[in-house]
Parts: structure tokens; sequence; C-alpha cells
């Protein structure tokens, strides 16, 4: 059914309505069809998804003929067509709900999809504890591999009601807005709606609106939808889009007005969670990209960040993690940019705190020159959490295919437990595969006057294991991640990725009895880890040249 968008009155809820699907598009031809398809797909027509609406946001790419094409082949899809690019997402999804006459809706992106049986999934959660926010599990899904990362795993690993945000301040991470379903009662009678216009991380202000008008809140471990992350594409998704210092001002701008709706509200431990939150993912997430950007981005975002930090309270800082607050601090503390390559890998997931380790007055601090900025916990942490640098140069080539690792002591915590052997594992990133398993005793190493203790080894890599002819494509470079073990004689032990090092992060072509040629290309990630590309035979040669030659 084509409509064209007008105002409308306030809802009208019919009792026999159940769920209604909010769909926004723009220029997005090619996914637009996915996604709203697998919103019909929820279940038998008139059971559970009455309506589908989807709101093209003035495309001029074909985003609107597809949805009319659509429409006539399920009465249940209802396409609203803007005259104007609204230049967001929240106007479009406002107009979605306007338009919506089921009792409860749910949002879903042009680009992703949602999972069979997830509106079911919600609607039985929502009904069964009498609820008017239900909310499920979601996944990212890097596409082309197809690999599933879990969104906040902790906060949907059981099923759960929560009498309200403050019950469990844990829900102020979830920003999203996608992974739950809403009584349209609710929303109506509080006011809720999405910020409208051109204004970016739209669902952080959407789901503190929500969170602040304290409904109760079921969570459950099922799947409810597939966050498509298409690093690749030619148009990034907002998430993904970082590249301007304008994303990190409005994502600062987002979180600035959801803490004040909860202040306003009276809820100061939600506010304190969002602060807490912002510090453990969004700080992080910026950081360990930041060494990737020119020196005008590196000012500016120094700058802005800054002057945002320093309104925090102190609560709010010992609250984050350590990594965390510990990266809070040396950015207070220094008026331009600095360590980047140290709050890089301290920002990283894991985070690696590199040396040198400096002291002061006794306390473990951030370097001689910042005394003030004290690695707090450091002393107290188990050992599992320790932000364990561990060093992996690579020898690859002809006759060599080993890794030289060194792991570094944090503080004298290492050298009382004693490291005696590394276990060095690698898992294919596209499906989480496990790979073998390469094991070598630890060596205490020299170490010079006043520097920390060392730990060395070598392990020898077997590449041939690692390429994959049963799936068709070994001629496809697969990356692979490598993470460490290390156990330790008081029968403690940890693991930690490896920290990228050396001159040998570059492609090698190596002769193999099995295979004839591999391909192996150490390389450092974004946050600086080791992680490795494996391909194998003559074709993988051509379509890597292939590869360049497009580009």
């Amino acid at each position: 059914m084509k409509e064209a968008l007008e105002p409308r009155p306030g809802p009208t809820i019919t009792p026999t309505a159940q769920v209604s699907i909010v769909v926004i598009a723009f220029n997005d031809a090619a996914h637009v069809g996915d996604a709203v398809r697998s919103a019909l797909a929820q279940g038998a027509p008139g059971e559970t998804v009455t309506e589908v609406i989807a709101v093209n946001d003035a495309s001029t790419d074909g985003t609107g003929d597809a949805l009319d094409a659509l429409a006539q082949t399920d009465p249940r899809l209802r396409v609203l067509h803007r005259t104007e690019n609204s230049g967001g997402c929240g106007t479009p999804r406002n107009d979605g709900l306007r338009a919506a006459t089921g009792r409860y809706v749910m949002f879903l992106d042009s680009d992703d999809v949602l999972p069979p049986g997830a509106a079911q999934a919600l609607l039985t959660a929502a009904q069964r504890h009498d609820v008017p926010v239900a909310a499920g599990a979601c996944v990212r899904r890097e596409l082309p591999a197809k690999r599933d990362v879990p969104w906040l795993p902790a906060l949907y690993r059981e099923p759960a009601v929560h009498d309200s945000a403050g019950a469990g301040p844990y829900l102020v991470r979830d920003t999203l807005c996608v992974n739950k379903l809403y009584d349209r009662t609710f929303l109506s009678r509080h006011g809720i709606t999405f910020p409208e216009g051109r204004y970016t991380y739209e669902d952080f202000v959407f789901t503190a609106r929500v969170l602040a008008a304290a409904p109760r809140i079921a969570t459950i471990p099922d799947r409810v939808y597939i966050w498509h992350v298409r690093r690749g594409a030619a148009k990034q998704s907002i998430s993904l889009d970082r590249k301007s210092v304008a994303n990190w001002q409005a994502r600062i701008d987002a979180h600035r007005a959801s803490v004040q709706i909860f202040q306003d509200a009276g809820h100061k431990a939600l506010a304190h969670a969002a602060d807490t939150k912002f510090l453990d993912h969004d700080l992080r997430l910026y950081l360990r990209e930041l060494h990737t950007r020119g020196a005008d981005y590196r000012a500016e975002w120094w700058r802005l960040t800054r002057e945002y930090l320093a309104g925090f309270d102190e609560a709010d800082l010992r609250a984050a993690r350590a990594p965390a607050r510990w990266l809070a601090r040396v950015v207070l503390a220094s008026p331009a940019p600095r360590d980047l390559e140290r709050l890089t890998q301290l920002a990283a997931r894991p985070g690696r705190l590199l040396p040198p380790y400096a002291e002061a007055d006794g306390l473990a601090v951030w370097s001689p020159d910042l005394p003030e900025v004290e690695l707090d916990a450091l002393g107290t942490k188990p050992m599992h959490r320790l932000p364990v640098t561990i060093d992996a140069e690579p020898l690859i080539g002809a006759r060599s295919r080993r890794l030289r690792l060194r792991v570094h002591d944090l503080y004298g915590r290492l050298a009382a437990a004693g490291p005696v052997s590394i276990d060095i594992e690698l898992r294919r990133r596209r499906d989480d595969r496990r790979g073998p398993v390469h094991t070598a005793a630890l060596t205490p190493a020299p170490a010079a006057t006043g520097s920390e203790a060392c730990w060395t080894a070598e392990v020898v890599l077997d590449l041939a294991t690692l390429v994959d002819r049963g799936t068709g494509h070994a001629a496809d470079p697969e990356p692979w991640d490598l993470m460490a073990e290390v156990r330790c004689a008081d029968a403690s032990s940890f693991r930690a990725s490896l920290r990228a090092t050396g001159p040998g992060l570059r492609r090698r072509a190596l002769p193999s009895r099995r295979h004839g040629l591999l391909l192996a290309q150490p390389y450092a990630t974004t946050g600086g880890a080791l992680s490795l590309r494996v391909a194998a035979g003559l074709r993988s040669v051509w379509r890597i040249a292939a590869g360049r030659l497009r580009r």
C-alpha cells in the first residue's frame, strides 16, 4: 500500500492489533528489500506482525520504487514517501510511529534484518510479564565474512525482568532502539519520540527518554536483531563513519542530552551509569583509532574531549574500568595530544599497557612527566584482567615461520606469579574456528639496570594447516587472530592478545609441499594486535594482483 506522508492524529490502539514494524530507508535500494521481507516473515500474516511501515526518506536511487513493488505483494506493507530528506533517522522513525496502528512497535534499519521469530519472542516476553518494553540479543554481523559479534552479551545471557532501569543500571549501556519492542500506549503517555531532523545518534536520546520513564523491562536471550557491518561499503553507516571529528562531537552531544534527560527526571544513578558507559565504551572506541587520524583531527578531538571530560565527577571516573579512567586522566592532564601509541594500545580490547612502567612515591604512574595520573588498581586487579603487553615479532620467510615473543612484567605482578609457558592460539575471524595451538617455554630475559623484567620464547607456526581447502576458498586470504595464554608457577594463568612488532609485517610468498605456494601476511589491527592472513595456491596470487589492479 502506497501512502503520501501527511500529518496524522495521535495513535489509536486497536484491541486486536499486535506488532507494527517501522523500517526506515534512504538511498538503500540494494538492501531494503531484505530488511522488509525479514519483517514480513515474522510469523503468519495477521498473527504477530499486523503491519510493516516503510518510510522512504526522499531517496533518489530507486528505493521508493523497490518498496512500492514489494507493497504489491503483501497488503501488510505500507509505504510512506517523504518529499524532503530529513537528514537523520529520527524524523522517519517518528513518521512511522505516528502511522502505526499495532499495540506494539519495533524499529528496523534498511541495511539490517530481523531473524525469524524475533517479533514473536519479544511479544511473548512483553505479554507474559506485562511490561511495556521487551529487549533481546543483537549481533553485529561483519560482512562479507558473516562473522557474528554479540552486542552486550552479559546483559542478554539469561531472561530477566527489571522493575525499572534504576534496578539494573547496566541497561543504560544498550543504547540501541532496534532490538526492542515498545508498547505504543506507554510511548504516547510519556511523549517519547526521537529527536527530529539532522541528529546523529538519535537512538541514544530515545533510549534515555524510555529509561527515564522508569518502565518495567523484560530482557531475553533470544536473538532478535542482526546489525550488518559493511566496513567496505562506499557509504559508511553512522556508527562506522568516524573519520570526521564532527562524528565525535555528535556523539558527545547525544550523550550530554541523555545525561540531562536522566538528571531532569531525578535519576541520578542512571546519569552516573551513562557517564561510566561513555568512558568505558565511547572514549575507548575513538581513542584506539586516534593514531590513524591527521594532526588537525587529533588536536580538535583532544580539545573537545578535555572540555567534555572536565565536567565529569570524580565518582564517574572512579566507577569506570581501570583502563578507561587512566585514559581519561591522561587526556585531562595533557593540553595537547601525546603518547598516542600507548593510548591506542591501552584503549584496545583487551588493553595492553606498554612500557616504560614509571613510579612516583612508590605508586604506579603513567610516566615520569605525568606523575599525577596514578595507575590505581594495578596491585589489586586479578591476574586475568591485567593489561599485560606481549610483543610478537613475525619471522616468516622461505626457511622460517616463527614468532619471537616477549612478555613484559607489570610492576612485579608477573614476576611474583612466575611465568613458565605460553600457548599461542589462532582463531579464524569469520567463524571463530580454532586453529592449531603452539606451546613454548618462557625464559627470563636479561634485564638492563632499571628496566622491567621480561620473559621470551619462540614458536614455530604451522601455516599450512590454516588453509581450509574444504570450503572452496583456499585462494581467498583468510584473517586469523592470535591470542596468548600464559601459565605461571603459582597455578595462575591469563590470556592476552599479541602486540605486532618488528619489520616482518608484510606479505610473503612461501613454498609449500602441500599447496605449492602459501601467501602469508602478518599485520597489525587498528588496535595494534597481531593478526595473520593466509591463502594458498597460484590462484591466490592472481586474485590479489587483480584486486590491486581494480583499486
